[in-house]
């Protein structure tokens, strides 16, 4: 008990050593680029001894995230002798929590069917949550502005008008991603339900639908076959103004959520070319239109 004492809450030394360490993750995520394996989704091997269930796969990989989060902002204020945080930091706190609790817990249990996941990306996804809820969880509990006269100066000179648009980007990002996330269900519901009508007119057994593919059309999946990436890019995006400029594990979970989807978005595109061909596939763009 004494260790885990020592180590949580983080201190102002730990949290910058984290910190540090989390600017670096973009190198570590292109290696992406250069290496094709990606055990989860489309690209997972059924059969692999290493797999975890895809649903208890996501949501123990994901939870740990917001959960650090709140761990954090319950115990280093008071750590540091915090009385009340301003209201910004609870509102953003509240937001981390509202995206990763459906991310980590909604998303998973609405699912149709989920691939397994390989036991190397599921714990490359525990330590990206760690790592990130520590550096945002830890500056909104202490280590960034604490009092009201410190937000006025993070968000100066509008400081109200650049929180709120920040929140609104946000919640347009979220809306955005809920929508995506719903078409891309909406496929297995489909294949679920045809699969249903097969078996009650001809008696033969349904079939898992966790391989089940088909080119999205609704919405940005239009233009883009990750408009899902690239909704959840603006919502972070939005956050990021919300907290500030100088907010650095803001801008840093942005800019490792990029470096991390981006590689998958471009190998995602390749892989719908070769199942579907590139006349189905279209000018869709892969993740951000005009650009990529």
């Amino acid at each position: 008990m004494a260790v885990i004492e020592d180590w949580m809450p983080p201190t102002r030394e730990n949290y910058k050593f984290i910190l540090q360490l989390w600017t670096f993750y973009p190198l570590f995520a292109s290696l992406q680029w250069v290496v094709s394996w990606y055990g989860m989704g489309k690209t997972s091997v059924a059969n692999s001894r290493f797999n975890i269930p895809g649903r208890i796969a996501w949501m123990t990989m994901e939870s740990p995230g917001f959960l650090t989060l709140l761990y954090i902002m319950s115990t280093l204020t008071r750590a540091q002798g915090i009385a009340d945080l301003p209201w910004q930091n609870k509102v953003l706190a509240g937001l981390f929590v509202i995206h990763y609790s459906y991310r980590a817990v909604m998303y998973p249990l609405m699912a149709p069917s989920m691939s397994p996941i390989h036991v190397i990306v599921w714990v490359l996804g525990l330590s990206f949550q760690l790592a990130n809820a520590t550096c945002i969880g830890s500056w909104l509990a202490a280590y960034g502005p604490t009092t009201a006269a410190a937000w006025e100066a993070q968000l100066a000179p509008w400081s109200t008008l650049q929180f709120v648009v920040g929140i609104a980007v946000f919640y347009l990002g979220l809306a955005a991603n809920y929508y995506h996330d719903d078409e891309l269900r909406e496929i297995r519901r489909r294949e679920e339900q045809r699969q249903a009508r097969v078996t009650l007119e001809n008696g033969t057994p349904v079939q898992a639908v966790d391989k089940h593919y088909r080119l999205p059309e609704a919405g940005l999946f239009q233009y883009m076959l990750y408009p899902h990436y690239f909704v959840e890019w603006v919502e972070w995006a939005g956050f990021y103004m919300a907290a500030g400029w100088g907010c650095v594990p803001a801008r840093m979970f942005v800019v490792n959520e990029v470096f991390a989807m981006l590689p998958r978005a471009v190998r995602g595109k390749q892989w719908y070319i070769q199942r579907f061909g590139a006349d189905q596939v279209g000018r869709r763009w892969a993740v951000i239109p005009g650009v990529i």
